[in-house]
């Protein structure tokens, strides 16, 4: 039994076999992604709350609603120690690793034409 009709399901000769659902993407908005890697690379903290199903943070005084996750997911994070006058907030720089990473994708964006990185931040 079809739930849904998409678009872009292809027949298959199977009908009983399930059929794979479309993946979340890896970075959602890649032009926040590149923006969050500049500024850690530029020294700058991430800020993030205690709560764990909290995903907003900020940088710079600059909300990300869509780059935690490929962030911590990808291991690019090291958390800092906590201060006495944090709260209950988690403070977050680059690892050896995000360093690393971080110059190979900023230096790559810049490399792209304008147009693509415009319409990369559109959604395109």
């Amino acid at each position: 039994m079809q739930l849904f009709d998409s678009p872009h399901r292809v027949p298959t000769q199977d009908s009983a076999a399930p059929w794979p659902q479309p993946a979340e993407p890896l970075i959602a908005d890649r032009g926040e992604f590149i923006d969050a890697l500049a500024r850690l690379r530029r020294g700058q903290v991430l800020v993030r709350p205690a709560d764990a199903h909290d995903e907003r943070c900020v940088i710079e005084g600059q909300m990300l609603y869509a780059s935690w996750r490929p962030l911590s997911e990808f291991g690019l994070l090291d958390e800092l120690p906590p201060q006495p006058r944090q709260g209950r907030m988690h403070c977050y720089r680059l690892s050896p690793r995000g360093r690393d990473f971080a110059d190979r994708a900023v230096a790559e964006w810049k490399r792209q034409p304008l147009w693509r990185r415009l319409a990369m931040r559109l959604g395109a």
